[in-house]
């Protein structure tokens, strides 16, 4: 049986949009102070500390066949990718700006969705994401082009988070959201702790600082919040396809702004503020777009054979 709730599903996607960008900005914060292997690496770390053992007490099985492992594992190549280019990405770029142009992500997410894993893209939905693209343009600000070549990194992070968010799809029928997650931070683990330590020292951006006490508050903070928001998408992919999701995913822009005008008082212009009420009005069409679609669908005829229905 289908696992496909699409309100539910974006509802979680909801509280991804809130959350992520709470991660970002703590990471913004330490990148002043820590290499990006070090910030992407304690992130996971962070991760296995919250969800290893929440997995374990809830019984969460970690069993899983060899082509979910590969899948598992591709994704979390993808996720440590993500990270370390979303740190680096901001290292140059206000929060809002990082996101907004990452935000090509729910576009290319929705292509791939539907040449790869044959999901329908209706031509309302389509709509819904070409006018969320269109906010996430008007959202940039003039002084983009005075970054240079870092401006081209957030474009590095949407195609990874593509491929990630695809992979969580496959994964959802599979793993359990939670188990996902939990198993996800040792394998990154694996991954980073040998690229830590055996690259030479004059690679700064890999290199071990130590952090003081107010750094490991924020560190600890930051995987506690990054942990729980991917933990809700992994949770949204698993109710409701990509393509479903790509346009709502445009509402962490506004919310990424709100979060960089509180803490380091970035404001957004005439421009940049009707890209965001064009964002969120994409997103609340596709939600009306999902509670209509539910309305009209016929209710599912009773089984009457004694057998359990399969699934």
């Amino acid at each position: 049986m289908s696992s496909d709730r699409p309100l539910l599903g974006i509802g979680l996607m909801l509280a991804f949009c809130l959350l992520a960008p709470f991660g970002d900005a703590l990471a913004k914060l330490l990148g002043p102070h820590l290499s990006v292997g070090q910030i992407t690496t304690l992130r996971f770390a962070a991760q296995a500390i919250v969800l290893v053992p929440l997995s374990i007490a809830l019984r969460r099985s970690w069993r899983m066949s060899a082509a979910t492992f590969g899948l598992l594992f591709l994704r979390t190549l993808m996720h440590i990718a993500g990270i370390a280019l979303v740190v680096t990405s901001l290292l140059y770029l206000p929060l809002a700006d990082a996101i907004a142009i990452a935000y090509v992500m729910p576009f290319i997410a929705l292509l791939l969705g539907h040449l790869f894993l044959g999901e329908t893209v209706g031509p309302h939905r389509l709509a819904a994401c070409v006018a969320g693209f269109g906010g996430t343009l008007l959202v940039l600000q003039p002084a983009f082009a005075d970054v240079g070549a870092p401006a081209l990194i957030p474009l590095g992070v949407a195609l990874v988070f593509s491929i990630y968010m695809l992979l969580s799809r496959q994964l959802g029928s599979r793993l359990d959201p939670i188990a996902q997650q939990a198993a996800a931070a040792p394998i990154a683990l694996a991954i980073l702790i040998p690229l830590m330590a055996l690259t030479p020292e004059s690679m700064t951006q890999t290199s071990w600082i130590d952090p003081t006490p107010q750094l490991w508050g924020l560190i600890a903070l930051m995987g506690l919040v990054g942990s729980t928001a991917h933990l809700t998408m992994s949770w949204a992919l698993k109710y409701a396809p990509a393509s479903t999701l790509a346009p709502m995913q445009y509402l962490e822009i506004p919310f990424a702004a709100f979060v960089g005008y509180l803490i380091w008082g970035d404001l957004l212009g005439p421009l940049a503020t009707l890209g965001v009420a064009i964002t969120i009005a994409s997103g609340l069409y596709v939600v009306m777009r999902e509670r209509a679609t539910a309305a009209r669908a016929p209710a599912p005829k009773p089984v009457h054979s004694g057998a359990p229905p399969t699934g």
